[in-house]
């Protein structure tokens, strides 16, 4: 049994309340997502915004492996021909192989919403899809609001289905868009339509009624070919349809069979990845890849784990790339961290004494409020520093920074910052347009006579996410900074109660991993597109 996924969190995810993603953001999703394994990814909708048609010419660069990109659109207007709808001229212009589009089904929405009688509304379901078509389009037509549409006018969603068909859609997805129809109900539809149409038929549900993961699975083992949804449930409202979640039931508890399927050990870390680049706290109660999600707490629980992990865990956190924890106990992550050390060095055990001392030192850096999935370099430098396999390329000695504003001109941001580099001394100032750029343009200044290098090194992306919102403006912070010298790019990050000394640590490590790994160019990152931001 085989059934495609089909991520939608850079579109639909998107319109989440508090989501955004740059257009850096998104190309770095995507390469995640490919990774992984799924089937396809839509990136957004070219027409509503310059930034999307941004991502898509950025993206046309991508060397995907495993995912077909889709630009998602709606049908064409009212009274306009196709071959001068903009709407669908915008879509083709993406040049990705896969185009989703969404047309009515409801015929409340047709009359009231689009004001077109229902027979326009099928005319334009299937001149859209054929002329997409005729463009060598895959096209996937998302039947909007048809679950609410089937129960006010099951033969009209039906005929809608049935117009896009006529056009010569690939696959017809059957939309619970206002996210209320519950699991019994969503497989008794979709039985009916399959009964129907003679296409794959797929299914995207929205959360609204807390069900949309268990109508999704139901709805796969009713027959759905294709399933829609977005990593971490992002979506406007409730959210969608999670991902994170599908996937490995669909995997591990029924078997079926997807590209992901030997790569569901990442599953933990992409779902992690996004979070961190969509600036939002994941979520660790999330079933599968939570931290909570293969927690246990001292006592009897404890003692049963250790005798036997299926006495409280369905299924092993190591499938899906997660960690047992044992709460206040020692045990927790030593065999995730070894994994990462055995990368760098392979014959180390996980009894070394330096994985040990490494392992509770992570978890210090965690109870500060740390995360590393998105600051891979931080991680390899924090490996580097424990088994001493390098040596620091500068040490700081001190930096000053002057902030200030004069009436209605913009704020003057200007560092000082001494270095020492071996037995030599730098002493530079910079100005930047803010304090945060102001320390990366010093240092860098400073440094560069010492390592050419970091000329070629830019900070692409910065974040800033508050970790303690009760204590207000003295309340901790954790900063992300992606760094990138035209080759390959990392992240790296710093937690502190002061945002500039937070910054810094994360410069310093992005400096750092920068000059050490100066000659590593990844294979699979060679001649990706960065879009470059402007510092903070």
């Amino acid at each position: 049994m085989r059934v495609l996924i089909y991520d939608t969190t850079l579109r639909d995810g998107a319109q989440g309340e508090s989501v955004y993603f740059s257009v850096d953001d998104k190309l770095r999703i995507v390469k995640k997502l490919d990774a992984l394994g799924l089937d396809y990814i839509e990136g957004g909708w070219p027409g509503s915004n310059p930034k999307d048609f941004e991502f898509y010419q950025a993206a046309a660069k991508l060397k995907l492996k495993n995912a077909k990109l889709s630009a998602f659109g709606s049908t064409r207007r009212a009274n306009n021909l196709p071959l001068e709808d903009k709407i669908l001229n915008d879509l083709l212009a993406t040049q990705t192989p896969v185009v989703t589009i969404f047309g009515k089904s409801w015929d409340f929405h047709a009359s009231e919403v689009l004001k077109v009688t229902l027979a326009e509304n099928l005319q334009m379901i299937e001149d859209s899809v054929s002329y997409l078509r005729q463009n060598n389009r895959e096209v996937i037509f998302d039947a909007e609001h048809f679950f609410d549409g089937f129960k006010a006018n099951p033969d009209y969603a039906i005929e809608t289905l049935k117009a896009a068909a006529r056009g010569g859609a690939n696959t017809i997805v059957i939309c619970d868009t206002n996210g209320g129809t519950l699991p019994l109900e969503a497989v008794e539809i979709f039985n009916r339509v399959k009964a129907e149409i003679s296409l794959p038929i797929g299914v995207h549900f929205h959360n609204d009624s807390g069900t949309a993961v268990a109508s999704s699975v139901m709805s796969v083992q009713a027959g759905a070919a294709q399933v829609q949804g977005t990593f971490n449930g992002y979506g406007e409202r409730c959210g969608n349809a999670n991902l994170s979640s599908i996937i490995p039931t669909l995997i591990l508890k029924l078997g079926y069979e997807t590209k992901i399927g030997p790569n569901l050990t990442s599953l933990t870390e992409t779902s992690r990845f996004i979070s961190e680049l969509t600036n939002l706290q994941h979520d660790e109660r999330q079933p599968y890849v939570g931290a909570s999600a293969f927690a246990h707490k001292a006592g009897t629980h404890h003692d049963a784990i250790i005798k036997n992990s299926l006495t409280l865990e369905h299924v092993r956190p190591e499938q899906v790339g997660n960690t047992r924890r044992f709460l206040l106990s020692d045990q927790a992550g030593r065999s995730t961290i070894l994994k990462k050390v055995k990368e760098i060095l392979p014959e180390t055990k996980k009894n070394d004494p330096q994985v040990i001392q490494l392992t509770n030192q992570l978890k210090e850096l965690e109870n500060l409020g740390y995360q590393f999935e998105a600051a891979e370099a931080s991680f390899d430098l924090i490996i580097k520093k424990a088994f001493n396999l390098y040596e620091k390329a500068f040490n700081l000695e001190g930096f000053r920074i002057i902030v200030e504003k004069r009436g209605d001109q913009p704020v003057f941001s200007e560092a000082t910052i001494k270095v020492a580099v071996g037995e030599q001394r730098e002493i530079t100032a910079a100005e930047g347009n803010g304090p945060v750029n102001a320390l990366d343009c010093a240092i860098r200044k400073a440094l560069l006579r010492f390592y050419p290098e970091i000329s070629d090194i830019n900070l692409i992306d910065y974040k800033v996410r508050v970790l303690e919102e009760k204590r207000g403006t003295a309340a901790k912070v954790r900063v992300l900074i992606q760094s990138s010298d035209g080759r390959r790019s990392w992240g790296t990050v710093g937690v502190s109660e002061d945002i500039i000394e937070a910054s810094w640590s994360a410069l310093v490590d992005s400096i750092e991993y920068g000059i050490l790994n100066k000659n590593s160019v990844p294979k699979e990152e060679e001649d990706e597109p960065l879009m470059h931001t402007n510092s903070r």
